[in-house]
């Protein structure tokens, strides 16, 4: 089976945090949209919006992983490719195209702030400190023959947390269907004929080029054992955990099995291939 390609643009029309911890009373946010908080934003439209899944988020989220894959948004200022880490460096990609919110919880009996609740939260901004817009650009892969009507939500979608307050609000700004030659910024291969879709890591320069996403460093055999899934790779890792949701727990009640990956912006060499997988998420093969 194989898939059509869409080269994605969103206008934040609203401060947008997806969570990366916390350091002290400040909530930072990912300099990226991940693919989980793409995939969230999905399922929940396509539950709430389409009558064939009637509410069910469960099957929702089912078929948002079977039928779509994305890669992760990046911020740029009009720019074609992404600007993080790639094109600035992290002081000025964080001046440019992050902010912070300072707020505290009110104590209704005295009027006051209750002690200890005062946090900030940071976020993606949705325009720039020199006054320009910000778009969010990526990938959305789709498989052949998909009746899921992902086009109709995107305009509804909402990314990431604080969206009780009306973040994560975002507008298309461009959608457009690509061919294999085009996607990724230029920086990846990819076959047509696969599903999910499989990337061959082109040299853009010293014989490799960077993650686009995260990819898992370590798979967990039968025995307990952890073995090293991706060679070729130089640069951090962390751990990806999430929260979720489902009918028995309540809201983000269960935490998802912890995975071990490399970050995006790390050095991959030439001719590494990827599977997309889950949430975005790239798998070594």
């Amino acid at each position: 089976m194989g898939w059509k390609a869409f080269s994605l643009a969103l206008r934040p029309r609203a401060p947008l945090h997806i969570g990366a911890g916390t350091e002290g009373n400040l909530q930072r946010t990912r300099p990226y949209v991940t693919g989980r908080a793409l995939w969230g934003a999905l399922t929940a439209r396509l539950a709430r919006d389409w009558p064939d899944l009637r509410g069910d988020y469960a099957e929702a989220g089912r078929r948002v992983h079977a039928e779509l894959a994305f890669s992760y948004l990046y911020p740029t200022c009009g720019e074609e490719g992404p600007i993080w880490p790639w094109g600035t460096t992290a002081d000025a990609f964080r001046w440019r195209f992050l902010g912070s919110l300072a707020s505290t919880a009110i104590d209704p009996s005295g009027g006051g702030a209750h002690e200890g609740s005062l946090h900030e939260v940071e976020h993606i901004a949705p325009v720039s400190r020199d006054g320009r817009a910000i778009i969010l650009r990526g990938y959305l892969f789709a498989a052949e023959g998909t009746e899921l009507p992902w086009q109709a939500v995107l305009p509804r979608l909402q990314l990431g947390g604080e969206r009780g307050y009306g973040w994560g609000r975002v507008e298309v700004a461009g959608l457009e269907e690509v061919g294999p030659e085009h996607i990724l910024f230029g920086m990846y291969d990819a076959d047509p004929g696969t599903w999910p879709p499989v990337l061959t890591a082109r040299d853009c320069g010293e014989g490799g080029t960077w993650l686009l996403a995260h990819a898992l460093a370590v798979d967990v055999q039968e025995s307990g054992a952890l073995r090293r899934a991706c060679n070729g790779l130089s640069g951090p890792v962390e751990p990806l955990v999430g929260r979720e949701t489902e009918v028995a727990s309540g809201f983000g009640a269960r935490l998802s099995a912890v995975r071990i990956a490399w970050v995006p912006g790390t050095r991959v060499v030439a001719g590494r291939r990827f599977r997309i997988g889950p949430c975005g998420v790239w798998e070594g093969v």
